[in-house]
C-alpha cells in the first residue's frame, strides 16, 4: 500500500498586511472624508473655506506681522511694506497694562504671586491620581481666597493698600470669572435641591429666585448692582464696586447652574433613592453619597458650558467702568503713539487668543473628566 506524505503546518500563517488604500492616512481619509459623494463634497467645501479664512489670518498674524519696533512708525506702510500685518510691538508695549491694569507697577509681584499660588493649588487638584486631594481642596477653596484678598488688596501685614478701582486687565477678568465659577456651583446645587424639595415654602422661594435671575439680563444686574443699589442703602454704608459686581455675577450664574443640576437630578432613576432609603440613609447622605455624584457626572458638559459662558461674559463689566482685559485693550487704543491701521485688529486678535486659550482649556479638560468618570459606562 502506497504511503502518501502529508504536510501539516505547525503554526498559523502570518496575516498579510491590508492594502495600502485601506490603511494609514489614505485609509482614514477614504473611510471618514470620502466614503460617499456627500462627504466628499462637504470635505472639499470645508477645505476651501479653511483655505479662504485661515490663509489670510496666518499671513496677518505671522507672515506679514511686525515683530520688533518702538512706536507707530515701525508699523506704518512706509516702513513695514505694503502688506501690513499685526503690530505685535504694540502688544508688547501695553502688555503690563493688559495684565495688571492700573495696579501699581512696583507691586506687580503681588499679582504674580497670587497667580502662581492659584496655579500651584489648582493643577494638582485637576490631576485625578494626585495625592492629598482633601488637603489640596481645603487650601484652594478655603485658604487661598483669604490669602489672595490680603495680597491683592493689602492694608495689612505691612502691605501697601491698593484700591480695587486700580485693578484691571486679565487680573479683573480672572477674579470675576473664578469667583463666579466657584460660588455659582454650590449655590446652584442648593437651589436645584430646594426646587425639588417637598417643602412648599422652600420650593417656592427657590423657584422665585431662579426665575427672577434668569429673567433679567446680566447687563441689567450689573447696572443695578453698580448704580442703583447704593440708592437703597444708608449713606453710611459703602460697598466696593467690584464686590457688588462679584455678588451680582455669582447670583446670576447660580440661577442658570441650578437648572443644569436639576436636569441631572431628574435623570437619576427613582430606584437609586429607594435603594439609599433601604440602606437607612437620610436625605443629605442620600444626596451627598448616592444621587449628586451621579447627577453631576451626567451634566458635566452643561456645567462647563456655563463656566465658559461666564468667563466670556466678564467682558460686560466694562459697561460699569470696571476695566477688564477688553476694557484695558480699548483704553490702550487711545494711545496716539501706537495709532496704526493694524492696531485695532492686533489688539482684538490678542484678546481673542487669550479668551480662546482659557475656554478651549476648560472644554478639553471637561472631555478628559467625562472620559475618566465614564469608564464604567463603556
Amino acid at each position: 500500500m502506497t504511503q502518501h506524505a502529508a504536510f501539516v503546518r505547525a503554526a498559523m500563517a502570518k496575516p498579510e498586511p491590508p492594502p495600502v488604500a485601506s490603511r494609514g492616512v489614505i485609509g482614514w481619509a477614504r473611510g471618514n472624508l470620502f466614503n460617499n459623494w456627500l462627504n466628499a463634497a462637504l470635505t472639499l467645501l470645508s477645505l476651501f473655506l479653511i483655505w479662504t479664512v485661515v490663509t489670510p489670518l496666518v499671513r496677518f498674524l505671522l507672515v506679514d506681522a511686525v515683530w520688533q519696533g518702538a512706536g507707530r512708525a515701525d508699523c506704518l506702510p512706509e516702513k513695514a511694506g505694503d502688506a501690513i500685518g499685526a503690530c505685535w510691538p504694540f502688544i508688547g508695549a501695553k502688555f503690563a497694562q493688559l495684565i495688571y491694569g492700573f495696579y501699581p507697577w512696583h507691586l506687580h509681584w503681588r499679582v504674580d504671586l497670587t497667580f502662581a499660588l492659584g496655579a500651584m493649588l489648582l493643577v494638582p487638584l485637576m490631576i485625578p491620581r494626585a495625592p492629598f486631594k482633601t488637603l489640596n481642596t481645603i487650601l484652594l477653596f478655603g485658604l487661598f481666597p483669604v490669602l489672595a484678598f490680603f495680597l491683592l488688596v493689602g492694608g495689612n501685614f505691612g502691605l501697601e493698600h491698593v484700591e480695587t478701582r486700580s485693578w484691571g486687565g486679565l487680573l479683573v477678568t480672572l477674579v470675576v470669572a473664578v469667583t463666579g465659577i466657584v460660588a455659582s456651583l454650590p449655590l446652584g446645587i442648593l437651589l436645584a435641591l430646594g426646587r425639588r424639595s417637598h417643602m412648599p415654602v422652600v420650593r417656592a422661594l427657590c423657584v422665585a429666585f431662579i426665575e427672577f435671575w434668569r429673567g433679567v439680563p446680566l447687563i441689567t444686574v450689573l447696572f443695578f448692582a453698580t448704580y442703583m443699589l447704593p440708592l437703597f442703602l444708608p449713606n453710611s454704608w459703602t460697598i466696593d464696586a467690584l464686590l457688588r459686581v462679584l455678588v451680582g455675577v455669582a447670583l446670576f450664574s447660580a440661577a442658570y447652574m441650578a437648572e443644569v443640576v436639576r436636569g441631572g437630578l431628574q435623570a437619576i432613576p427613582r430606584g437609586q433613592f429607594e435603594a439609599a432609603s433601604a440602606l437607612g440613609l437620610g436625605y443629605w447622605k442620600t444626596m451627598g453619597f448616592v444621587v449628586l455624584p451621579q447627577a453631576l457626572r451626567l451634566v458635566i458638559p452643561g456645567i462647563v458650558n456655563n463656566f465658559i459662558g461666564l468667563f466670556k461674559d466678564t467682558t460686560l463689566v466694562l459697561i460699569v467702568s470696571i476695566f477688564d482685559l477688553l476694557g484695558q485693550l480699548r483704553a490702550a487704543f487711545a494711545d496716539p503713539n501706537w495709532a496704526t491701521p493694524s492696531m485695532l485688529f492686533t489688539g482684538f486678535a490678542f484678546a481673542g487668543i487669550v479668551y480662546f486659550l482659557f475656554c478651549f482649556s476648560m472644554s478639553r479638560y471637561s472631555l478628559f473628566i467625562e472620559r475618566h468618570l465614564g469608564g464604567g459606562r463603556r
